[in-house]
């Protein structure tokens, strides 16, 4: 069993992928994004958008980062993919999955599941590219307004040389809206030889336990599932009892990485949009922690950074010195 963390643009990016790194569990992340158009990007590209590549590809807690490209000119991608390679990055992985409108009407993401042949053009073009001993995964959802090519998407990108292929169980039409069809990552895992990691609707360790059930499959990413509960890998390993003393436990072992986030998300973003990078994570966590309600309820009024510092602290989230290593 694996435990792979999600790319998630706009929430789970380098600055979140290193508290979830602190906390563990995870055997490697995938990065957001790296859009490739008709030119070859500078290596400040890449490090920009996966500063990880700095520290040998690997987040704070020691999580291996895949670089994920998203682009839809096979010769584009795989110039891009070999220049890439020199930044020793722990793989590289093609985006086949993103839904977002802007992204789609620029040939990009999940609207390319209605050519198989485009995708087997563009594996087969990346692997070329490749040192060998580089891999090369993939990530689809089911189609794009209907699942009728699904398999014939997987077997392309395995025929063109990817050696792992997560699954989205949803098509581009559906979105984000449940429920994941954990069936179809199944029907999939029987037809390609690689292996495939389920994704889609994984909140719980009960919900894990329900994927693997009906897709046969053990591997799963976890998203918006890993965000809302930032011990949720750790949770699904190691069978641990969830009750009332467990999250409030784990709460206060989140509290300093809130703080480490806030940091990390000052250092990044612009002034305007601290905040909302701040109450975003925090709206998301009440999910599974009553105290992130009343942390998010006294954060939703504010955009000033001093007045978000003060209902930080109040709440208890106060970096630890020593846990601040960039």
């Amino acid at each position: 069993m694996r435990l792979l963390l999600a790319p998630m643009e706009g929430l789970l990016d380098d600055v979140l992928r290193a508290v979830l790194s602190r906390i563990g569990g995870y055997d490697f992340a995938v990065s957001e994004f790296v859009r490739v158009t008709d030119t070859v990007l500078p290596h400040r590209c890449f490090r920009r958008i996966v500063p990880e590549l700095i520290h040998g590809s690997r987040a704070v807690g020691g999580m291996p980062v895949r670089v994920q490209l998203l682009g839809s000119d096979p010769q584009a991608l795989a110039d891009n993919a070999a220049h890439l390679a020199a930044l020793a990055p722990a793989a590289v992985d093609l985006n086949f999955g993103c839904p977002a409108p802007t992204v789609n009407r620029h040939r990009g993401g999940a609207v390319l599941l209605d050519e198989p042949e485009l995708l087997h053009a563009i594996a087969r073009a990346v692997r070329k590219a490749l040192p060998p001993e580089l891999a090369l995964t993939a990530k689809m959802r089911l189609g794009v307004a209907d699942k009728g090519r699904a398999l014939e998407c997987a077997q392309a990108l395995s025929d063109g040389g990817v050696s792992e292929l997560v699954v989205h169980a949803r098509t581009k039409a559906e979105g984000y809206r449940p429920p994941a069809h954990w069936e179809w990552v199944g029907l999939i895992a029987d037809v390609v030889p690689v292996p495939v990691v389920a994704n889609g609707e994984v909140w719980t360790r009960e919900d894990w336990l329900r994927c693997r059930a009906v897709s046969g499959v053990a591997d799963v990413m976890l998203g918006r599932g890993a965000v809302s509960d930032p011990f949720l890998a750790r949770r699904i390993r190691t069978e641990a009892v969830d009750d009332e003393l467990v999250r409030a436990a784990e709460w206060a072992s989140l509290l300093p990485l809130l703080a480490e986030f806030r940091d990390r998300v000052v250092a990044k973003v612009v002034a305007k949009h601290v905040a909302g990078r701040i109450k975003q994570w925090c709206n998301l966590l009440r999910r599974r922690y009553v105290q992130a309600e009343a942390l998010y309820q006294d954060l939703r009024p504010l955009s000033a950074l001093v007045d978000i510092d003060q209902v930080l602290t109040r709440h208890g989230a106060v970096a630890v010195a020593d846990r601040m290593a960039a």
